[in-house]
């Protein structure tokens, strides 16, 4: 009888601890002091969408895209989160660096108009719930005026233009959790993370999500799914499942044909292009500028057309620095010549993006397309010191006072133990 007390009362300890346990875990709140309620947003007028900023847009999503692919694995990124977690950016920079940006995001719209844009752009994007489209943007900062004063009217911007949320954090381990799920939220678990750590240094993320989660207008039926072999760029064929279609848009140019298949409302829409097969897909992927990517679309013709797309799904991660500078915006990486002035200040030294890394997911199946994006900018600062070289005393040594005069030594001897 003891005996089963005993056990009982062991069981009943457990049971106690589990619960603890997951009270302790489902209590874990973000530790980041969040200032959006301190930041009102203000009434903007925005500027709606014109020639001139479509073209623009369009000349850098085609321009990124150029940069981003990869010779031997599937690619994707959203220019639309690069040019939104920019944009953010480009609001603290100033002089030959806030040139450079806008320049390059914008072909040359001021960052005063390019906002004005970008806010009637995204409020005007259908989000409805067979097509959903969702945009979030979040700037964190490090909790410490020794490295970071930031400048308010650089917070107040961002939540005019871009809703963005502000968060005041340590910058430690519960900093990439928060930061981490924050990113899973507004993913809708498309994409888990975009930090793993945070350097001494970094002062600054700037990050934006976008997730886009839409049906088909006319979904698949069982007997529009078949299996068929594709043939992999190195040659390889596998075989995998195929979904067949009769779609109404036809494209095509000198290099490749395509079409266009409607989603959900009809307000947004998958387009494919296939380069002949004399033609590599690298090479036509060179061709392509922002206006020819426009003609493409617009000169479509409403013909029948027999449609197959494969299922697939995969993410894809790339770091941008490269792509960014060769497009026009080093200015704004160098540690030395980056002017960001308007977003803050910092006594350890010069502000200057680091890292701009770019991760995406997508799967397209006979329901619809889910696809996620996030962008992340990360803003450090150049330390003060620059140490190249480390000497550390911790074994026997010699020592010695000197006169800088003469550097004579006045006292001269080593140290072999301590206590």
């Amino acid at each position: 009888m003891k005996f089963l007390k005993l056990i009982r009362s062991f069981l009943c300890f457990l049971l106690l601890m589990s619960i603890t346990l997951n009270l302790v875990a489902c209590s874990t709140t973000a530790q980041a002091d969040d200032l959006t309620k301190d930041i009102s947003a203000n009434t903007v007028n925005g500027k709606d969408t014109d020639e001139n900023f479509i073209t623009t847009t369009a000349n850098f999503s085609i321009e990124l895209f150029k940069k981003s692919i990869s010779d031997n694995k599937n690619t994707l990124v959203s220019p639309l989160s690069v040019l939104l977690a920019l944009s953010m950016t480009a609001n603290g920079a100033e002089g030959e660096t806030l040139s450079q940006m806008e320049k390059v995001l914008g072909g040359n719209i001021p960052i005063e108009n390019l906002n004005e844009y970008l806010y009637s752009y995204v409020k005007n994007l259908p989000n409805e719930d067979d097509s959903k489209l969702n945009i979030a943007n979040s700037i964190w900062f490090r909790d410490d005026e020794d490295s970071l004063i930031v400048e308010k009217d650089f917070l107040q911007k961002n939540s005019d233009y871009y809703n963005a949320d502000a968060y005041k954090s340590a910058f430690d381990n519960q900093t990439i959790k928060d930061i981490n799920n924050w990113v899973s939220k507004n993913t809708d678990n498309m994409i888990d993370s975009i930090v793993d750590s945070i350097d001494y240094d970094t002062v600054m993320f700037l990050i934006n999500a976008v997730v886009f989660d839409a049906k088909w207008e006319n979904v698949y039926k069982k007997n529009d799914i078949y299996k068929d072999n594709f043939k992999s760029i190195d040659g390889s064929i596998k075989n995998i499942d195929f979904m067949h279609s009769s779609e109404s848009k036809y494209i095509e140019d000198s290099k490749a044909t395509g079409f266009i298949k409607p989603y959900a409302n009809n307000k947004y829409s998958f387009l494919a292009l296939l380069p002949n097969e004399d033609i590599n897909i690298k090479d036509y992927i060179s061709t392509l500028t922002g206006k020819s990517f426009l003609d493409i679309i617009q000169s479509s013709k409403n013909t029948q057309v027999d449609a197959h797309i494969p299922k697939f799904s995969y993410d894809y991660s790339i770091k941008l620095n490269d792509a960014l500078k060769s497009l026009g915006i080093p200015r704004a990486f160098s540690s030395e010549k980056s002017e960001f002035g308007k977003l803050g200040k910092s006594p350890k030294g010069n502000i200057y993006i680091s890292d701009v890394l770019h991760k995406t997911f997508i799967s397209v199946d006979e329901l619809g397309t889910k696809a996620g994006a996030v962008t992340k900018v990360e803003m450090q600062c150049e330390s003060a010191i620059i140490i190249e070289k480390t000497v550390k005393l911790n074994r026997s040594f010699v020592y010695a006072i000197i006169d800088n005069s003469t550097n004579l030594p006045i006292f001269v001897g080593t140290v072999i133990n301590v206590k």
